[in-house]
């Protein structure tokens, strides 16, 4: 078995360096293809490497409270077979040869742009080519950052644009009313801005009804749908959450609630944190997510529906569900009719696509088979 090397990722466009947390697999111990090895933390976020091989951990090659630069060597995996020779041979050949990129030369990839589009300003960032593209749409009070994990597995096959809806991230921050038809409608003036006839929609939370309802505006734009914890499936949503992130305007008053987001709260950073802050500060946000919040949610119960005719709405649907989800229950995703894929991850919670990117990338992947 040759000797493989676990190295840092590149989570995110902007990711330079990751600090390491702590070990999830003891040395000597077997690993598997998806294990989670290590934690490291970001400035966006914590999150679990994983590993892409079968083997045994040899080598802790990183220690707790290590900042490495992305691509450095963090551990090794091999079998029984391999002498400690070999492994010392080839860990001294990648760290001979290994140079990080420094801030000057490091290829950054594309980078988010803005365009007027229906009238209000919308950024958005697409990553890859050919295909049927992907168009990632974001929940409630999140934006394109959302899909950190995802842009680049996703964009290895094909075309991905994600989008900041209106109110959201850095697209223009007046609504009208704010409901699913007016977003939905943003999307699909979108589609038509960038030249995207037919693609395949992912939509998180809120995304998803806003996905769905693209899908019955105009089904002959949408490849399949993707909903991941997706609103519109189900009544109940956490309506404490809901008004607690409207209403949060500091670090103390809103990280309550951010921690409800992951099944581990401990993945919400300081960075996190203060990014959602410096969001809701900005002119116009609150004011568009009260008039989002209050077109979707009576109550404890959510206005729009698809769940009965979930299967009419798109060629084919794929639901993917965290198990330990606050936000919305992920008993929504079972008792669906019609031909829809379920897969809900045991141990992750509302952000599942982050909290278990690999698996969720995997699922995509295959998913859209093209």
């Amino acid at each position: 078995m040759p000797v493989h090397m676990i190295t840092m990722p590149k989570w995110g466009l902007s990711m330079e360096q990751g600090q390491v947390n702590g070990w999830l697999k003891a040395l000597g111990e077997k690993v598997g293809k998806g294990d989670e090895v290590l934690d490291v933390e970001t400035d966006k976020i914590a999150s679990g490497v994983e590993c892409a091989f079968d083997g045994i951990l040899r080598r802790q090659i990183a220690q707790e409270g290590d900042t490495l630069p992305v691509g450095a060597l963090l551990a090794v995996v091999s079998d029984e077979a391999t002498t400690e020779a070999e492994i010392d041979q080839a860990v001294e050949a990648f760290q001979r040869d290994f140079v990080p990129a420094s801030a000057d030369t490091a290829d950054v990839g594309p980078q988010p742009e803005k365009a007027q589009i229906g009238g209000r300003t919308i950024r958005y960032l697409k990553i890859g080519e050919g295909g049927t593209p992907v168009v990632l749409i974001h929940g409630f009070g999140g934006d394109l950052n959302n899909w950190l994990f995802n842009h680049a597995d996703l964009a290895a096959h094909r075309a991905v644009w994600a989008l900041d809806l209106p109110g959201h991230g850095e697209s223009g921050k007046a609504v009208e009313a704010g409901d699913a038809d007016e977003l939905a409608a943003s999307v699909i003036a979108f589609l038509d801005d960038r030249g995207i006839g037919r693609a395949h929609l992912v939509g998180h939370s809120m995304g998803s009804l806003v996905a769905m309802t693209v899908a019955d505006k105009a089904p002959q734009r949408v490849a399949s749908l993707s909903l991941i914890a997706g609103a519109g499936l189900g009544k109940e949503i956490n309506r404490e959450y809901i008004d607690g992130f409207v209403a949060g305007s500091s670090r103390n008053t809103i990280k309550p609630h951010l921690t409800k987001l992951f099944a581990d709260p401990s993945l919400v950073t300081r960075q996190l944190v203060e990014d959602i802050v410096k969001y809701k500060r900005l002119e116009g946000v609150n004011e568009a997510l009260q008039k989002i919040a209050a077109s979707a949610f009576e109550g404890n119960v959510q206005r729009k529906l698809y769940r009965d005719r979930l299967a009419t709405l798109a060629p084919r649907t794929l639901v993917i569900w965290g198990a330990q989800d606050q936000i919305i229950p992920a008993s929504h995703a079972q008792g669906l009719a019609g031909d829809v894929s379920v897969h809900v991850v045991e141990g992750k919670g509302h952000m599942v696509q982050m909290e278990a990117a690999s698996e969720v990338n995997r699922l995509l992947n295959d998913f859209f088979g093209d």
